[in-house]
Order: structure tokens, then sequence, then C-alpha cells
């Protein structure tokens, strides 16, 4: 039964494909369906297994007017067709039904394209879920996500909480939200410390920042420890790369004021700051080598080496003899 609530927005559009900011605008849009009408239901399909008389059902009235939210998946490989009907029904709404459409900002077809700009002229409610690909971006999620959780997270705690969790989303706001909860809402360098005690010192950022700085002994216990507490593979490898690929970065752009490489790196200043003391043990035919390797770790530990374990100890084995050998070459 429909509630005395305000009628929800009955046109929204997500764009953009960081999954978890993608879920959550579905999720708070049947939320805002559910305050006009507890029972409200959600039915999701994508665009690509309907045809336009299934849509049309989906998205035509109930009997009994009951709320409805409909989300439509991968909007951008929507036939002609389909994205004329949904433009049809966006322009008149069936009473108590929620159209949410998920389009990923490309598509090949210009109907396809052209469907999100279609959609913003007749009204949509827009959220923007770009993917978060950048460190400063991910350190404004961070910021956001606090917020979000009712509290405040200083610099040095989101610098912290970044270099501990690394680069997934999920992780990162579960991580923010137990801080808050966990501090009364003021979250300090102090309190992720406490909070990943123990992980900090096994996370695949660790390993990497002892290979790059030729720590043979310190790289290999580090790594045998993430491995033994089940850091995945991939976030080992990636971490490694991520290293390599930021010490090419900034000894490439000549050194300098940390401040203002950050700024024109795009990169967070105390990463740079310890960039630029690794790099001091590497030239470019060092970086270059060690972007070799990681590049193919990356394959390996996706699957092309028969042990992944073994993999990762040759490239962090690689990474310090090459620090070594090339760093006064």
């Amino acid at each position: 039964m429909r509630g005395m609530n305000s009628a929800p927005a009955p046109l929204h559009l997500v764009v953009g494909d960081e999954e978890l900011l993608v879920e959550r605008a579905v999720s708070e849009s049947l939320a805002a369906a559910r305050q006009a009408d507890p029972e409200a239901e959600l039915r999701r399909a994508k665009v690509s297994d309907l045809t336009p008389p299934e849509l049309d059902e989906m998205l035509s009235p109930s009997l009994f007017a009951e709320g409805r939210v409909v989300a439509l998946d991968s909007a951008q490989d929507a036939s002609k067709e389909i994205a004329e009907a949904v433009l049809r029904h966006a322009r008149a709404p069936a009473e108590g039904v929620v159209l949410v459409v998920l389009h990923n900002g490309g598509g090949r077809a210009k109907h396809a394209k052209e469907l999100p700009g279609e959609l913003r002229g007749l009204g949509a409610v827009v959220t923007e879920c770009n993917r978060i690909t950048r460190p400063s971006e991910r350190e404004s999620f961070v910021r956001a996500e606090a917020s979000r959780a009712g509290g405040r997270i200083d610099s040095a705690a989101v610098s912290a909480l970044v270099e501990t969790v690394g680069n997934d989303l999920r992780e990162l706001s579960s991580s923010v939200s137990q801080l808050v909860a966990d501090t009364d809402g003021k979250v300090d360098e102090a309190a992720v410390r406490r909070y990943h005690q123990g992980k900090a010192e096994v996370t695949g950022f660790v390993v990497a920042e002892k290979a790059v700085m030729g720590d043979r002994a310190g790289a290999l216990e580090a790594l045998r420890w993430a491995l033994q507490l089940g850091v995945p593979h991939v976030l080992i490898a990636d971490a490694l790369a991520d290293a390599v690929r930021t010490i090419g970065r900034v000894a490439s752009a000549g050194g300098g004021d940390q401040y203002r490489l950050a700024r024109e790196l795009g990169m967070p200043a105390w990463k740079v700051k310890k960039a630029l003391s690794q790099a001091r043990g590497w030239n470019a035919a060092g970086v270059a080598e060690a972007m070799r390797l990681v590049a193919a770790l990356n394959g390996q530990v996706k699957g092309q080496a028969a042990d992944a374990d073994y993999a990762l100890e040759r490239a962090v084995l690689g990474l310090v003899a090459t620090r070594g050998s090339r760093a006064s070459g």
C-alpha cells in the first residue's frame, strides 16, 4: 500500500562503471521509493536481455499501483528499439514506477551514446559513478565516506588508511565506517594504525617498499607474512607495480619540491616524498627493467604461472637485484 510520504523522483540516470557507487545509487533509489511505499520492489535486468514488449511490461503500472523500481543495466548496449522504449516511458512515467537507467557513459551505436543526454534533458536525477583511479580521487572518496558515516577524518589518517588498505573501495568504505563508529566520529592516524594493527605490516605496500629499497631480507620476510595471512597475490603484484611506476614518474619529473611535484603528477605529497627517497637508488635503465618485471608478474599472478607464490618471490628478488646492479650504472 502506498504511504503518505511524497512520491520519489520517477527517473534516475546513473552514469559510470565504478561498481560500488553504481550499486549504492540503485540502493538509494530503492530506499527513496520505499519511503513512499514500504512494499516497493526492485526489478533489474540488462537491456540486452529485454525485448520492447518485456520492457513495456516491466514499466507498466500494476493493477493496485504498488511501488516498483526498475533498474536497467548496461544501457550503453541498448538496441535502437529498446532505447526508444526507454525514452517513451521516461517521457510519461507510470504512477508508482521509478526507472533507473545504468549507463557506463560509452556505447557503440549513436542512439546508445546519446541516451544519457536525452534522459538528462527529460529531467532525470543524475548520479555520476566514474571509476576512481587517481590517488587524489581515492583520498576524496575516503573523506566523503567519513562524512557519510557522520564523522571526520584528518589528512594523515586518510593517507595511512589508503596506504594500508589499498585501492579496494569496498574495503576502504567498510574501514572508514568502522573507524568512525569506534572513534566517536573523529578519525586520526593513530586510530587507523590501531585498527589495522598487524595488518599494516603485511600488506603488499610494505613488501613493495622494502623491495624497491633493496632490502632483500625484509622484503622476503614481509612477502612470506603476507602470503601466510592470505593477502591476495594480485594485491601484492599491484603494490609492486605501483611502487615501480611511482618511482619512474617522480624520477622522470626531475625531482624538486615534493608539493610542486604532487600537484603536477596528481599524487599525494606523502607519496611523492617517499618516492623521491626511493628513487635515489634507481636509474632509468633500472626502472625500465623493473617495469618489465612487474608487467610480467601481472600476468603470472592472474593465471599464467603454475605457482603464484613462487612468481611473487622471483619478482621481489628481481627488483632487489635490479636496484643493486643498476643503481650505480
